[in-house]
């Protein structure tokens, strides 16, 4: 038994190592790679800036929002349309101000009437009124002078009661100042309105007419307008919607120039001593970099921001600091829409001026890796 053991068990063992190995061996796969889809963008320069460029209309996208709040009427338009300056984008509920509008509106043709009526002033058909009305005075009168001038003329003066001459006077008195009230009268009515009149009315009419011009204003604003020409790049808002007024959250549409592109390509704070305005630049369309165009240089905007536009790449961080330089390009010349991120190249100067010149097969060493880690 000692025997067997010592023989049979490490035969086992061997037939087992054995049987191991053999399955190993054979189940063994060979190594598979996964080749990337695109090739990474490569540097177009000896020496050169990477950064992220983030694609956006001509002086940039513009944000346009209702001045009212209030609930959406219409919207004009979608998607893509190009409006004129002008052109109506969408129609706030206009119902009240429309009332306060007609308001107005009666209220500027009662004063503009009552202005006419004043300088027609006088009117033909009170003259003759005003006439007769002093011939009747004038007759009253005439009547009670005749009167007191009988009273005066009788030789016996206990005929007349106490006092008969007295009332006698005092209605000749009354009837000439009837007289004269008459003719004042007639007088005014020929002279017409006073120019103090005409002037208070001339006032009321401005007033109305302006009041007329704000509620047209007021009207007129909650159809939100085109400020320039452009593409129709979003459209945040639907009739029924409420819509807030400024520019608290979503803009409600989003118009741009894209008939001309510009890159808004982040430089790290780190780099920005290398870069020179009017340096070229080139980009690289992402998903295919065989696609790039050079870019025009516009302008620099030389205050840092933190860095907004991430790309992705481990190597950045959410406080890095960027120097965002402005290029443009024809939109044809790249088959990209705004909002679109490319990667950019700037001619700029080495690092370390002794590596300016990059080794045979390498690609330049700038100290600046290049977006999803590459260098």
């Amino acid at each position: 038994m000692p025997r067997i053991r010592t023989i049979v068990l490490p035969a086992l063992a061997a037939v087992g190592l054995l049987v191991g190995l053999w399955a190993v061996l054979t189940a063994g796969h060979p190594e598979s790679s996964s080749k990337p889809v695109d090739q990474p963008a490569q540097a177009a320069f000896a020496s050169s800036i990477a950064g992220a460029g983030l694609l956006e209309p001509a002086g940039e996208p513009v944000a346009v929002a209702a001045a009212v709040p209030g609930i959406v009427e219409q919207v004009f338009v979608k998607q893509g349309d190009r409006v004129a300056r002008g052109a109506p984008l969408f129609a706030i509920d206009a119902r009240q101000l429309r009332a306060a509008l007609a308001v107005a509106d009666a209220q500027l043709t009662s004063t503009v009437r009552e202005l006419e009526r004043l300088r027609s002033l006088p009117r033909p058909e009170d003259i003759p009124v005003a006439e007769a009305a002093l011939a009747a005075a004038e007759a009253r009168a005439s009547e009670a002078t005749n009167l007191l001038e009988l009273l005066r003329g009788v030789s016996d003066p206990t005929a007349l009661a106490r006092g008969e001459v007295v009332r006698r006077e005092a209605a000749a008195r009354q009837a000439q100042a009837q007289v004269a009230e008459a003719r004042a009268t007639l007088a005014r009515l020929r002279a017409g309105a006073m120019p103090q009149d005409l002037a208070v009315a001339e006032a009321a009419v401005l007033r109305a007419e302006a009041a007329v011009r704000v509620a047209q204003v007021d009207v007129e604003r909650l159809t939100v307008a085109a400020p320039m020409d452009g593409t129709v790049l979003d459209v945040n808002v639907r009739p029924g919607e409420f819509a807030a007024a400024g520019g608290t959250g979503d803009a409600s549409i989003v118009l741009g120039d894209v008939d001309t592109m510009h890159v808004r390509v982040d430089i790290d704070e780190n780099d920005a001593w290398r870069f020179r305005p009017g340096a070229a630049a080139r980009a690289t369309l992402r998903g295919n970099s065989a696609i790039s165009t050079d870019l025009s240089f516009v302008r620099v905007e030389p205050y840092v921001v933190p860095k907004r536009s991430l790309t992705g790449s481990s190597m950045e961080r959410v406080d890095t600091r960027v120097l965002q330089v402005i290029y443009s390009y024809p939109a044809a010349r790249l088959p990209a829409y705004a909002g679109q991120q490319v990667d950019v190249f700037v001619e700029a100067t080495p690092r370390f001026p002794e590596a300016g010149a990059a080794k045979k097969g390498e690609a330049p060493d700038d100290g600046m890796p290049l977006p999803g880690g590459a260098r």
